[in-house]
């Protein structure tokens, strides 16, 4: 009897504390809406301050404030591009903003086409006459790419401009598995379709190698043309040339070798540079402030909301995956019931499709080309408006477009299926271990993972996805009025820049998402505020978000973008543990993944940061190797 009392008053413990949970959980969300005002007054005026703490996506993943807690939400905040690019448009037209400034020593980058896209909204700024001023304590090829857009360019005095151009190596997993007495079984078609390599190879094949230089050369020719452009007066071949040689002629002071190339225009610390704010945009009135008056990013949103119009705007961004997702995720089912509801409502009269994926799951990607597809049915024009990446799965859901926009740093292609299943009987005979086994057809306890995968099996799966390569590529030919041999031959899994992908005939034209929606509205006739945009897509949950950062503060980790100020030095450094983890990511990913995917890996510059779950993964391996 007296177990059972324990037993009893445990559990209304356990109830009392989860009731008190609750009600503080209630409670904090009452006073968060009520001290949020949907129309925060701004100041008479002052400067638009980005203070970007993290990274640009075209779709902010949903929060769980409980991951804040365990530690396997993101590291960093993500700022949807569009609302950034809003706020420094509006501060194009108000007068009220006397200066913008970017404020990038948190910045985490957000791929190429991104920034390319709010530095094309910076020069529109500066077009106004109005001073476009960044800092930073180091600046790297992401933070530098934005800030040459500035009008003036500070630097820490201790920092540096530490450019490294694209490029890298990739794991390769091959003899791990070998030694594990793993095999992978890997079915695929497509000579460049390297996401598979890493698990049947040491190193890259030729046909790789050369695929992606090719490509990593395409976009750091873009990049540097877009910083030539934007900053001319830059010395900026001799300084990616021989950066070495640059520093010795300042003395080995790597900042004032970066003044020396016109890299950088000021050194100054925080204080100097909100000196140099303030005498621009009017003092702040807050003694806690960094001297000038600012304008925050959030407060400028919330005080301007977006007129919508009749242009639907479906936003695809992230792994494409089966079912139900929340938003930085492209679930099949969720976008296609968003698309068709719009349909059905008739709330638009043309449809922008905005792609910024890797692709992944088959069925899924076919899933929203078929809902899409509803669209032009009803006679809506469609367009395509691609991001950063727009490549496998997100190639496919492009298909239907009638017109596809894309940028020259835009990563496209990569038209090629693979699937990969392992096997363990290896590992099994290593241990001393062995299965057997009775069958009633060629197919029974197939794939079997114990003893290896049967001849029959792998010649189906081989000829499953030999189908759907053949339906991808008449997909391709069909949307861009191509031969069927034509697109197989600029296919075969190869990916491409869109520079060079708009010469072969996968894009149209190149252009922005705004470019997309003046197409689809003039397609539709539409004129004034029916040609605006109306965004289809769930939102992130205000109420989660708050929680979630109410969550890290009080933990007080730093998380969601609050981390310590990092030097360029130590972003570099910390480069190769993302990178590993990434890798680790990936091959988690194709592993949970469905069995047949149009998924590219080789891809990368989605923006997205690495999962804290693969960086412990990494940091887990290597604490076992060092034991």
């Amino acid at each position: 009897m007296r177990f059972l009392k324990g037993i009893w008053k445990l559990l209304v413990g356990v109830k009392d504390g989860l009731v008190l949970l609750f009600m503080l959980l209630f409670f904090g969300v009452m006073f968060a809406a009520l001290s949020r005002s949907p129309n925060p007054r701004l100041p008479a005026s002052g400067a638009l301050v980005l203070d970007l703490r993290g990274s640009l996506v075209e779709q902010p993943e949903d929060a769980d404030p409980f991951e804040a807690v365990s530690g396997s939400g993101p590291l960093t905040r993500e700022y949807r591009l569009r609302d950034v690019i809003r706020a420094v448009d509006g501060a194009a037209r108000d007068a009220s903003i006397k200066a913008v400034v970017l404020d990038l020593d948190r910045f985490t980058g957000g791929g190429q086409t991104a920034i390319a896209s709010l530095g094309e909204a910076l020069d529109r700024v500066r077009r106004t006459g109005k001073p476009v001023l960044a800092f930073a304590t180091g600046y790297t090829d992401d933070s530098y790419q934005l800030a040459a857009h500035a009008t003036e360019v500070w630097l820490d005095p201790l920092g540096a401009v530490l450019l490294t151009g694209p490029g890298g190596s990739r794991l390769y997993y091959k003899g791990l598995l070998d030694k594990l007495g793993v095999t992978a079984n890997v079915y695929r078609v497509g000579t460049y379709k390297s996401a598979v390599e890493p698990f049947t190879r040491t190193d890259a094949s030729p046909e790789a190698k050369a695929a992606d230089q090719a490509l990593v050369d395409a976009l750091w020719g873009t990049w540097r043309a877009e910083v030539s452009q934007a900053r001319p007066k830059a010395n900026l071949a001799a300084y990616l040339a021989d950066p070495e040689a640059v520093a010795r002629a300042s003395g080995g002071n790597v900042a004032q070798a970066a003044q020396a190339a016109a890299m950088v225009d000021r050194l100054g610390d925080r204080i100097a540079f909100g000196r140099r704010v303030a005498a621009l945009a009017g003092a702040s009135t807050d003694k806690d402030g960094d001297g000038y008056q600012a304008i925050g990013l959030a407060n400028w949103l919330s005080a301007n909301p977006v007129p919508e119009g009749q242009v639907g705007v479906l936003t695809i961004a992230g792994e494409i995956v089966d079912g139900e997702t929340g938003p930085g995720r492209a679930g099949g089912e969720t976008i296609a019931r968003l698309v068709l509801q719009a349909v059905r409502e008739k709330r638009i009269r043309a449809l922008v499709v905005r792609v910024d994926s890797p692709g992944g799951s088959v069925t899924a990607s076919e899933r929203i080309r078929g809902a899409i597809m509803t669209a032009r049915a009803a006679g809506m024009p469609v367009a395509v408006s691609m991001g950063n990446v727009a490549a496998s799965g997100g190639y496919w859901v492009s298909t239907p477009g009638q017109r596809i926009f894309a940028e020259p740093s835009t990563i496209t292609g990569s038209i090629g299926v693979f699937g990969i299943i392992p096997t363990f009987a290896g590992t099994l005979e290593k241990v001393g271990l062995s299965a057997d086994g009775v069958a009633t057809t060629p197919l029974s306890g197939q794939p079997d993972v114990l003893r290896g995968t049967s001849p029959q099996f792998d010649r189906l799966v081989q000829l499953g996805i030999e189908d759907i390569y053949g339906r991808f590529i008449g997909l391709v030919a069909q949307a861009r009025r191509l031969p069927v041999a034509r697109v197989d031959e600029i296919g075969q899994g190869r990916v491409w820049a869109g520079g060079t992908a708009r010469q072969i005939g996968l894009v149209d034209q190149f252009g922005g998402l705004d470019d997309a929606i003046a197409w689809a509205a003039g397609q539709a006739k539409l004129s004034g505020g029916s040609a605006r945009p109306l965004f289809i897509e769930k939102e992130p949950s205000a109420w989660r978000g708050f929680l979630r950062d109410l969550l890290r503060r009080e933990r007080g980790d730093g998380q969601g973008g609050d981390a310590s100020v990092g030097d360029a030095w130590s972003m570099l450094a910390s480069r190769p543990e993302r990178a590993v983890a990434q890798a680790i990511g990936d091959a988690r990913a194709i592993a949970a993944g469905p069995a047949i995917q149009v998924r590219c890996l080789q891809c990368g510059g989605s923006g997205r940061p690495v999962p804290p779950r693969d960086m412990r993964l990494w940091q887990l391996l290597l604490a076992r190797i060092g034991a």
